[in-house]
């Protein structure tokens, strides 16, 4: 399901009423997220989001557990949109990559 107009992608955003912002919330309430930075990357219409999420809740967890954690949390959520691309690291990792990039 995606937009074709401006207010198509108004109409699905106040449809399932999710948001980079509701998102970012979720994540930082559920998974006491310290940092989150979410991608619209359907051109606004609020069903494809790639998110940076970075929680202290990651430490020791594979790849494969993070994105469980994160699709757990957010299990309704993702069910109302297209595509969801998490990329998840620890404090200590973001620190790196920050710092390297």
């Amino acid at each position: 399901m995606s937009a074709r107009t401006d207010a198509e992608a108004t109409s699905n955003q106040s449809t399932t009423g999710i948001t980079p912002s509701t998102l970012s919330e979720a994540l930082r309430d559920r998974l006491s997220a310290e940092h989150v930075d979410i991608q619209d990357l359907s051109g606004g219409c609020g069903q494809m989001f790639e998110a940076v999420i970075v929680s202290p809740q990651f430490v020791k967890k594979t790849t494969l557990a993070r994105h469980r954690l994160v699709n757990g949390a957010l299990k309704e959520e993702i069910a109302a949109i297209h595509a969801w691309t998490p990329n998840c690291y620890t404090p200590e990792e973001w620190e790196k990559k920050k710092g390297g990039s």
